[in-house]
Formats: structure tokens, sequence, C-alpha cells
């Protein structure tokens, strides 16, 4: 089963960290969010690909609800199912351990950077007409993070 991805978000923070930082003031903080952002979502949206594939389920509920499983692995996440169906899913996080951890070593900018900036891409390597609505994250200061995962086929022209 692997090492939990909690686990290696801390390992790999000992180097994408430092290496963050050193881009901001290189780069500017917006141009170096903005590089490592684009860069991470092209990595993101290929796991979700990967995943969806590993997956082979075209339930969006069931399918969203196995990703926070394995976000959750390791004691990561508290979260609540709240509606599932075919094609969505809402999902209420009420503890994050990614959050916790981020500020911790006090940098939860760059833990929103790193982690919650993931979901929007891996969504949409998941299915590109699934779409993410999130309004709040607890890596931010919010009590929970709210994700509604919806099934949204594009039309013509959209």
């Amino acid at each position: 089963m692997g090492v939990p991805l909690i686990e290696q978000i801390k390992i790999q923070a000992k180097i994408l960290v430092p290496l963050v930082k050193a881009l901001q003031v290189e780069l500017g903080r917006e141009r170096a969010n903005d590089l490592v952002r684009r860069t991470l979502g092209d990595v993101y949206r290929r796991y979700g690909q990967e995943f969806r594939l590993r997956k082979d389920e075209a339930n969006v509920g069931r399918l969203m609800a196995s990703a926070f499983a394995s976000y959750g692995r390791g004691d990561a996440l508290d979260y609540e199912l709240r509606e599932q169906s075919h094609d969505g899913v809402e999902i209420s996080v009420t503890q994050c351990r990614y959050a916790a951890f981020f500020k911790e070593i006090g940098e939860p900018e760059l833990g929103f950077l790193l982690v919650c900036s993931a979901d929007f891409p891996l969504a949409e390597g998941i299915d590109p007409d699934l779409k993410l609505t999130r309004t709040q994250t607890i890596m931010q200061g919010a009590s929970c993070c709210d994700f509604h995962y919806k099934r949204v086929p594009k039309t013509p022209g959209n």
C-alpha cells in the first residue's frame, strides 16, 4: 500500500519549501508562486489521470470518496461525505493534518500552494468534465474545507 500521502508531503516539504522560498526571492513571490502552481498543476493533472485509470470507475461520487480515502490515510484527514451521487459528491474536511504540519513549520501559505492548489488540476485530470468548487480551506484558517465535485459535461462552445 506504500507510504501514506501525508508522510510523502512531509518528506517533500523538506526540499520544496526552501526551493520555493529561494524562487520567491529570485523571481518575486507572485511570479515564483505562479511558476510552482503551473508546474505542479501539470504533475497533479497526470496523477488524476493515472488515478482514474487505476480505479476504472464512472461513478464520480464513489471515485472521489476513494480519492479522499487515499488522501486521508495515516490519520491525515477527518472528513464527512455529505452528499454522494453518480455525478457528484460533497465532502467536508473537519481536521487536516496537512494544514497542521505546515502551520507547525510556520509555512501555511506554502502549504496552500503545495497541497491545496493540487485539488483543481487533480480533479481536471480525473475527469475533464469534473468541476470542483471549494470556498474555504483549513490551510487558510477556516474551520473546515468544503469540496463540491460535480460532473458538468462540456457543451460545444463551452
